[in-house]
């Protein structure tokens, strides 16, 4: 046992003081295990206990610090965005004033067409004049949502000062009615319409360019009752007289006593003509009395009806095949009345004359008759087109190339409803219409420019006093050429990005 006292001695000194051990021979080897079974409890109690693991710490809490100032941060910077946004909407800032040496460009309207074109075109390189006699630009295919009362008539308007205020340079906007166009003089004559008119009231500006946005007017084909008796759907005062009118049919059905067949009568809405404007107007009736009026008028709701009148043999006769099935399909399980190969030859105050497809007359009573039988020519248009004959000759609308350049007259664009293309005239084709005459003129003001430029170059070349300046104007001209070269003017095409009706 003695023996064992050494390898006794170091096995304890090692477990207090944390010491490291040489490693004894290989005949001490199984001693400090002998050792630990004969130590004392004495020893072992003076031993240091085992220090416990610290515990990991969760990453919760700090994950809940970084959403915290990231959520603040964000709030922050994105009220400051919406408040500089704003701001800056109010307040655009100033603009440039009308320059002298640039080209005049004078805009006719404020449809699809111009507008899209004031909100494309380049300011800074010309000067710009807006004429029109309304101050609004109006979205057209909602029409029909303030004509049933879905829609607040001022939440489809936008005023064209808005646009104009938000240009580079300052956009002269007159409300007035274009009279006439001098495109030899190249001058417009234009008239005060208000009801409040002051001193002058007629005046005429010169123009570089004119771009003829004018649109089109109802066309009622001459037959008799269409003025005085039926709603259109072209102006916003429209929409509002038809609603109007429509309200006093569904009110003047309820009044206690009426027949059964007044009831049907009143309630009966003839809407003449399958374009866009009439199928998209029944399918806004419909919903409306489908929706809402069902519940405010129970009693009634049996007795609405929808008839559809169109004289050509089929609805969207300008769109695809598949959408005519489509709408067709669509008004059959709506139980929407389509009258194709129908003309109407009269309208009456409780009634509409109809030709059948087999030339009968037939008297169908309604209680409103909505007119969207087509678009005819504006008298500014029909008079510029007087004027040139020989090119103009296409009784529907100003004949234009493919650059929407109007025949016979180098410097009058025409674009929308008041122009001739192979196109449907749709809202999408004149607002794209629009944008691509607005680049249009962005090309041709740097060739203007280059031209210029040019001839400068040709002169001084002419003068130049010697050989090294003969050279380098001579560079300048060669540089000139090849970015005129690169300038081109690429005829319009319309993209077709589906169609809504």
């Amino acid at each position: 046992m003695q023996l064992n006292r050494p390898a006794t001695r170091i096995l304890t000194r090692s477990l207090i003081h944390s010491k490291r051990v040489p490693r004894p021979s290989h005949a001490a080897r199984f001693l400090p295990s002998r050792a630990l079974a004969t130590q004392p409890e004495a020893e072992a109690s003076q031993a240091k206990p085992d220090v416990p693991p610290t515990p990991k710490l969760s990453n919760w809490p700090r994950f809940l610090q970084i959403l915290g100032r990231t959520t603040l941060i964000t709030l922050l910077a994105g009220a400051g965005t919406f408040y500089y946004i704003t701001q800056r909407e109010r307040s655009p800032g100033a603009q440039l004033p009308f320059d002298d040496a640039k080209k005049t460009v004078v805009i006719l309207g404020s449809g699809w067409g111009s507008s899209s074109l004031l909100k494309t075109i380049d300011t800074t390189e010309y000067n710009v004049v807006v004429i029109s006699p309304k101050n609004f630009f109006l979205f057209t295919p909602l029409l029909p949502s303030v004509a049933v009362g879905t829609l607040n008539p001022r939440s489809i308007i936008q005023s064209t000062r808005y646009i104009t205020r938000h240009k580079a340079r300052g956009v002269s906007v007159i409300e007035a009615e274009a009279k006439d166009v001098d495109h030899v003089n190249k001058t417009v004559t234009f008239v005060d319409n208000s009801e409040v008119q002051g001193q002058i009231t007629s005046r005429t500006i010169k123009y570089d360019y004119l771009v003829m946005a004018v649109g089109a007017e109802v066309q009622t084909f001459g037959i008799p009752g269409v003025q005085e008796h039926a709603c259109f759907m072209k102006e916003l005062a429209d929409a509002e007289k038809m609603q109007k009118r429509f309200m006093d049919c569904i009110e003047t059905a309820a009044f206690p006593g009426q027949t059964n067949a007044e009831q049907e009568r009143l309630l009966h809405m003839v809407v003449v003509g399958g374009g866009p404007t009439g199928i998209e107007l029944s399918g806004e009736l419909h919903d409306f009395l489908e929706d809402d009026l069902k519940f405010w008028y129970p009693e009634l709701a049996s007795k609405i009806k929808i008839t559809l009148v169109e004289a050509l043999p089929s609805v969207l006769p300008m769109f695809s095949k598949q959408l005519i099935e489509y709408t067709e399909s669509t008004f059959k399980e709506s139980k929407i009345d389509i009258m194709t190969k129908t003309m109407v030859k009269e309208v009456k105050p409780n009634s509409v004359i109809l030709q059948m497809p087999d030339k009968s007359i037939k008297e169908l009573p309604c209680g409103m008759v909505v007119w969207a039988g087509g678009n005819k020519g504006r008298k500014v248009t029909n008079d510029l087109m007087a004027k040139l004959p020989a090119e103009q000759n296409n009784r529907r609308g100003i004949v234009v190339d493919d650059y929407l350049r109007m025949k016979g007259a180098d410097s009058i664009f025409a674009i929308g409803d008041c122009s001739v293309t192979p196109y449907a005239p749709t809202a999408q084709v004149a607002s794209q219409e629009g944008a691509y005459l607005a680049r249009m003129l962005v090309q041709m003001a740097k060739k203007d420019s280059l031209e210029q430029k040019l001839a400068a170059l040709e002169t001084e070349h002419q003068t130049a006093a010697n050989d090294e300046d003969r050279k380098r104007i001579g560079d300048e001209i060669e540089a000139s050429k090849s970015q005129m070269a690169k300038v081109k003017l690429r005829p319009f095409h319309y993209s077709h990005q589906g169609s809504l009706a």
